[in-house]
């Protein structure tokens, strides 16, 4: 009887280990290699949807407090550091909300960035755009939070077919990607000009009337200018992707979505 009591608390006492360790090589890998992100809003459709699932690669730019979770690496500024480039998708602590974010890379330090008309405007060039085909989508509650997507043809009933007018924009150096319009007019389709800082970046969302993004001052809420040392990682590929409120719904996987670039 001793020898099984003493072989059951050898037993619990592995376990306890071996879930200990687990949980050192998982904080490790989180915090050096890729964290993983869910897509919780619309803001950067089309090339994110709500309930796609990628893991940020935390090399990218180097480290800084904010890599670890929490914001609890003892680290000031950023080490082994490199510069995002214009266009990159990042993930990033919001300044004033201890929340993380995810946006495109629009302006580096020292550019000029504006919005006249719905347009974008850098370093006092017009960034060139091209019509595409209609964003499509179901007018249906979307992700764990339920979201109503915005639509062109509005009112749209629910199960209808929600449109939002899409685009190509080239930005200088050559990226390019799809951004999305639903209002013209819209409250930052005009903006002033803004001069990102040195060390600081602007970001704004590709789904451009339904983006809380640099456009939108820190003074009302908004996020402005974003600190280097706030940046968390680059996203640069969906690993799975759900349309459904819930993982279990497998029938609302997104197959065509596992393992696609993020561009």
């Amino acid at each position: 009887m001793a020898d099984s009591t003493v072989r059951k608390k050898e037993g619990i006492w592995e376990t306890v280990k071996t879930i200990f360790w687990a949980l050192v090589i998982a904080g490790i890998f989180r915090t050096l290699f890729f964290q993983p992100f869910w897509i919780p809003s619309g803001s950067m459709k089309d090339t994110l949807l709500i309930g796609d699932f990628l893991f940020v690669n935390k090399m990218a730019y180097g480290y800084s407090q904010h890599s670890c979770p929490f914001s609890m690496c003892p680290i000031s500024g950023r080490i082994l550091g490199s510069d995002p480039e214009r266009g990159d998708v990042v993930v990033f602590r919001h300044p004033t909300r201890n929340v993380d974010f995810i946006k495109r890379v629009i302006g580096l330090p020292g550019d000029t960035v504006q919005v006249t008309g719905g347009k974008l405007i850098l370093n006092g060039e017009p960034v060139p755009t091209e019509p595409a085909s209609d964003f499509v989508e179901i007018k249906a509650q979307q992700g764990p939070q339920g979201l109503i997507p915005r639509c062109v043809n509005d009112p749209v009933p629910e199960g209808g077919e929600c449109i939002k007018q899409r685009f190509t924009e080239t930005l200088p150096g050559g990226k390019s990607h799809d951004v999305l319009n639903i209002l013209d007019g819209w409250v930052a389709d005009d903006t002033p000009v803004f001069t990102v800082p040195e060390g600081e970046y602007f970001f704004m969302g590709d789904n451009r009337d339904n983006s809380e993004d640099s456009r939108f001052s820190p003074v009302t809420g908004g996020l402005g200018f974003v600190p280097a040392e706030y940046l968390i990682g680059r996203a640069d590929r969906i690993m799975f992707s759900s349309a459904g409120r819930s993982l279990l719904y497998f029938w609302t996987w997104r197959a065509d979505r596992f393992f696609k670039a993020v561009e």
